[in-house]
């Protein structure tokens, strides 16, 4: 490594020990970890989804889990409730059936909004009991989805859960701006109630076996997923989430800059991360698309698989919310999001390099006052 990556290495560690971003004593920023599963191994904790910030009463693998939604307006609500509610279901998901769901999602996306009454007669037909609002959705359930597929309200959707100590998957995005990401995360840990996000992307094929170091040393990574953009969020929060997820599966954390070139039909998006290692994302919006990647490891040049539905995602929610224990780090999804908006800072400057630090060094300003007002607003 140059002196100038590896002082930049230091810097982002150090920005990621800051305020909402400090792990527990004595844990770090962990390699990728070698093991022989094919599904991502979790990739440790932090305090705000640590003990310390996990229910007391988590329930066993024995205890029945009553599941409650938040946010009718993707096609996420009726597909994970068909995999939880599946009599049929095998054993590391059986007993957590979706039993309530609050439909309201996004209050202006049209391609959200549309969608509420159809999900909303799917779920229904599942057994799952419509409410009419989140204070009455967590009186009934014992954890939560929050799938709400605008990611702007998140933030208010999700305290009313944290109070109510329900343990919370959030699905993508987290969130509409990293400021919201990083107060979620505040919250999470204000309230001692853990969270974690992530897309099913994260379960690509392949993706598993070589984070766990199963085919060597990840020296780089490209990626590819649809990239449909909407105005109201940062433009690859919307789709291209998806294929950065599955990006950061591999790469593991430490993405030092960003940088972007954009054009109408496509993205491209260069992360430098420590040690030299390159990884890259293609985001499509034209021509023939789809979910995959090229591994490049000290000792072969493998090609990710196709996408692996939701399942393995769903197996993942439950054991989280039989344990506490998020599967995915604050760390690792607050870098991915970092990332994606310092692609959106390299276009806005044409191209140029962004740091990952500065941009999280800019929301963090924010986050006080931002969950204030969220607060303020319940």
């Amino acid at each position: 490594m140059t002196p100038r990556r590896r002082s930049s290495a230091k810097l982002i560690r150090a920005a990621l020990a800051v305020s909402v971003l400090a792990p527990i004593a004595g844990s770090r920023i962990a390699p990728i970890p070698k093991a022989d599963a094919e599904r991502p191994a979790p990739a440790g904790t932090n305090d705000a989804n640590d003990d310390k910030a996990r229910n007391d009463t988590a329930p066993t693998a024995n205890t029945r889990i009553r599941i409650g939604i938040i946010g009718l307006d993707t096609s996420h609500s009726p597909a994970f409730t068909k995999v939880l509610n599946d009599p049929k279901a095998a054993e590391d998901i059986a007993g957590c059936p979706v039993v309530a769901a609050y439909p309201k999602g996004s209050a202006d996306i049209p391609s959200s909004v549309e969608r509420v009454p159809g999900y909303t007669r799917e779920v229904e037909e599942l057994g799952v009991k419509i409410v009419d609002s989140i204070d009455a959705l967590v009186r009934e359930v014992d954890a939560v989805l929050l799938e709400s597929n605008d990611g702007r309200p998140h933030l208010e959707q999700l305290l009313p859960v944290l109070r109510a100590k329900k343990a919370c998957f959030v699905d993508k995005p987290i969130a509409g701006s990293l400021v919201d990401a990083l107060a979620i995360f505040e919250a999470s840990k204000k309230y001692g109630t853990p969270v974690f996000s992530s897309s099913s992307l994260r379960y690509i094929e392949g993706a598993g076996a070589v984070r766990q170091g199963a085919h060597g040393t990840v020296l780089g990574c490209d990626t590819y997923s649809p990239c449909s953009l909407e105005p109201s969020h940062p433009d690859l929060f919307w789709y291209g989430i998806h294929g950065v997820e599955a990006l950061f599966t591999v790469m593991g954390t430490g993405c030092g800059t960003v940088s972007r070139t954009h054009a109408d039909g496509i993205d491209v998006v260069v992360g430098d991360w420590q040690g030299g290692r390159i990884g890259t994302f293609r985001g499509i919006r034209s021509g023939k698309s789809g979910y995959g990647g090229t591994v490049y490891t000290d000792k072969e040049i493998l090609q990710l698989g196709g996408y692996a539905g939701y399942r393995p995602l769903v197996a993942d929610i439950v054991t989280f919310f039989r344990t506490g224990k998020p599967p995915v780090t604050m760390e690792e999804t607050i870098e991915i999001y970092a990332f994606m908006e310092a692609a959106d800072e390299s276009k806005r400057r044409g191209g140029s390099p962004v740091s990952v630090r500065e941009v999280i060094d800019k929301a963090r300003a924010g986050v006080a006052a931002r969950l204030a007002a969220a607060e303020a607003a319940q």
